[in-house]
């Protein structure tokens, strides 16, 4: 029987699911109570276990009180943590008494580290303001920032100045940082796979490679006849076959979908996956318009919509950037992202309008928990019903969003984006494919921005609220000028 493909599985992108690891610099200065430096540190470090964040910290008894204060200690610390540079995702400090601002630079300046950091100042209590017990964070943190400006060394910043870490606002402080920490992680380090050549009529899909590459993120491609080539030597009665075949039974309702077309998926599935397997992608995009429907006989929609479920992108159309921001939106909520057009107003409001695809969306995002499977048809009205199905109809559910658009930009040799987050409605629509009306939060505004500055008409959304860490990931510490609609 001889099958070029072996069966192989994959897990959810490693970007998504490995756990943040943060090292922990710990404050002190010798004129303030030492005592709050180490009740701090014990604090602290219980509160990124309650948060599931694994810390690296220098042993208590290797320091005063376990915290960092002096050049030795510093160099020390910053030993620490260039060891585990391969684990450590980003650095919080936090500062339980004013702090020593030179230690905190200089252990990120020996550390080597490129990663995001966050300043954290513990509270004072106002009914305890003599020598034994004040803090004096508030001010502290300004020094320790000012220093760090001074070193070069990019920080971010809690949500209010001062904040009990036991506080539930510092404990969503701490998740905002973890994602802001895997979208950077991520996205220097991103794999992609493109399998086809960009459709012909689709120049608004066209990107630059060595602008990826330059920032970290690699792409594999594959040609369609290769994965035409695999597809014809596997047999329908091989168990790979069969698995997968049961894999898009249980994922979607097919019951008026042809079993031939069933299984030119599923061998299509068990490519896909082989492919992403042996190259290690995070993210695909794959061609479709119509190369795909004329030489094969289906739409790669349900596969595709099967792997971003699995937390995995695709995006169609061979969008490598737009399974990018699929992918970074991904980092930051843990949950599905999807691919969709800008397509339709909405009536006569100005802060409405219908996304749209035909569509490859996961079925996370429906209405229905069980998506049906269709034909597709705006491309059947060329090629055939008959060699169209594989595509996922449903209502994108009412919930809160975020969209993201990256684009590479050759003309000023940056990635750029915008990002936002407005509502998807429950407001009365009936159309095919995968759609939902949003509301957006001066919609038009973002539209004419989109329109002067030549952004494309895809956009990746995702059913969370994400748009702040993505701001701060992209604009402060990858230097991809983002626009941040609010």
């Amino acid at each position: 029987m001889g099958t070029a493909v072996q069966p192989q599985t994959y897990a959810a992108s490693n970007l998504t699911q490995r756990p943040v690891t943060l090292g922990v610099i710990v404050g002190n200065r010798g004129f303030f109570p030492a005592w709050l430096a180490g009740e701090g540190r014990k604090t602290i470090l219980e509160v990124l276990e309650k948060a599931g964040i694994k810390a690296i910290i220098t042993p208590e008894t290797d320091t005063n009180n376990g915290a960092i204060e002096s050049l030795a200690e510093a160099r020390l610390c910053g030993d620490l943590f260039r060891q585990h540079r391969d684990e450590i995702d980003g650095v919080l400090v936090t500062l339980p008494n004013f702090g020593d601002e030179r230690a905190i630079a200089n252990t990120l300046r020996f550390s080597g580290l490129n990663v995001p950091v966050l300043i954290h100042a513990f509270p004072d209590d106002a009914t305890k303001m003599d020598l034994n017990n004040r803090r004096d964070s508030f001010c502290g943190k300004m020094s320790a920032c000012n220093n760090l400006r001074q070193y070069g060394i990019k920080y971010s910043i809690t949500s209010n100045h001062t904040m009990s870490p036991t506080s539930e606002a510092f404990m969503e402080d701490l998740k905002w940082f973890a994602g802001v920490c895997r979208i950077v992680r991520g996205m220097r380090t991103a794999r992609l796979g493109m399998m086809g050549a960009r459709p012909e009529a689709f120049k608004t899909v066209r990107f630059s490679e060595k602008l990826l590459d330059h920032a970290g993120i690699s792409v594999e491609t594959l040609d369609l006849s290769e994965v035409f080539g695999q597809i014809e030597r596997l047999q329908d009665n091989e168990p790979v076959v069969q698995t997968k075949l049961a894999d898009i039974k249980g994922y979607a309702r097919t019951a008026h979908v042809p079993e031939l077309s069933l299984y030119r998926m599923a061998k299509f599935g068990v490519v896909l996956d082989s492919w992403m397997e042996k190259n290690a992608l995070d993210a695909t995009a794959i061609q479709c318009w119509t190369s795909m429907e004329e030489y094969f006989g289906v739409v790669p929609c349900t596969l595709m919509s099967m792997s971003s479920n699995k937390l995995n992108p695709s995006a169609c159309e061979t969008d490598i950037v737009g399974a990018l921001a699929m992918l970074a939106l991904q980092l930051g909520s843990g949950r599905p992202s999807a691919l969709v057009d800008w397509n339709n107003n909405y009536g006569e409001d100005p802060d409405k309008g219908v996304v749209f695809h035909c569509s490859n969306l996961p079925k996370d995002v429906f209405v229905d928990d069980i998506p049906v499977m269709d034909y597709q048809e705006i491309i059947s009205k060329t090629v055939g019903k008959d060699n169209t199905y594989g595509t996922m109809y449903g209502r994108v559910k009412k919930n809160p969003f975020s969209y993201l658009r990256l684009s590479t930009d050759e003309f000023s040799g940056k990635i750029v984006a915008y990002a936002g987050e407005g509502e998807f409605t429950d407001d009365p629509i009936d159309t095919f494919g995968g759609y939902g009306v949003v509301q957006v939060p001066r919609f038009q505004e973002l539209l004419a921005y989109i329109c002067d500055n030549g952004f494309e008409h895809h956009v990746s959304i995702n059913q969370a609220r994400v748009g702040r860490m993505i701001n701060e990931a992209f604009n402060k510490y990858l230097d991809w000028p983002t626009y941040y609609h609010r």
